[in-house]
């Protein structure tokens, strides 16, 4: 079983293709959980309001990773949209989740102000919000991920979602071929 991780600022697009992904694996008949970080904060009981500096999101991002390889040992594969954008994670992940596949969406900020779904970056700039990953809270964008999706304002989701799958399971096939 695999762990696909897409990450990616707030806006990125992250959760939209996560959940294109879960359902392009279960058409094939792979047993997929989908996880989103959004819904894990709040599994977690962690809000919008509460703390997001680095060493809580870290904690945070650690939490998921443990949860994603307890989800692999029952054989199912992991699709996961979440910030987590930490060296520290990233590397854990790539030691100890079976397969691991990193997903990086790469927006520039203007693009992410000019989506803003949740109203975040709105939210930064009227003092409402610290905190926020990318503007005020620095990341670690990846290094060694499996696919970079650098954004463009022309290229469909659909087309993401193809160059994804088709990369993974790519991977899949050599990794297989080398035992």
């Amino acid at each position: 079983m695999s762990v696909l991780w897409i990450t990616g600022l707030s806006g990125a697009g992250k959760t939209t293709l996560a959940h294109r992904i879960a359902m392009r694996l279960r058409a094939k008949g792979i047993p997929v959980i989908l996880l989103d970080g959004d819904v894990l904060r709040e599994i977690f009981g962690i809000g919008i309001e509460q703390r997001h500096d680095r060493n809580s999101r870290l904690s945070l991002a650690f939490q998921y990773a443990h949860l994603c390889r307890i989800l692999t040992q029952q054989g199912v594969t992991v699709v996961i949209a979440t910030i987590s954008l930490f060296q520290e994670i990233h590397a854990w992940n790539r030691a100890n989740l079976p397969d691991y596949f990193e997903v990086y969406l790469k927006v520039p900020i203007d693009e992410l102000r000019r989506r803003d779904p949740k109203g975040i970056y709105r939210r930064f700039d009227a003092g409402e919000l610290i905190n926020v990953a990318g503007l005020d809270l620095d990341i670690d964008e990846p290094e060694l991920s499996n696919l970079v999706v650098e954004f463009q304002p022309n290229k469909s989701i659909e087309v993401v979602e193809e160059e994804l799958l088709s990369i993974w399971e790519a991977e899949k096939i050599n990794e297989s071929k080398q035992f």
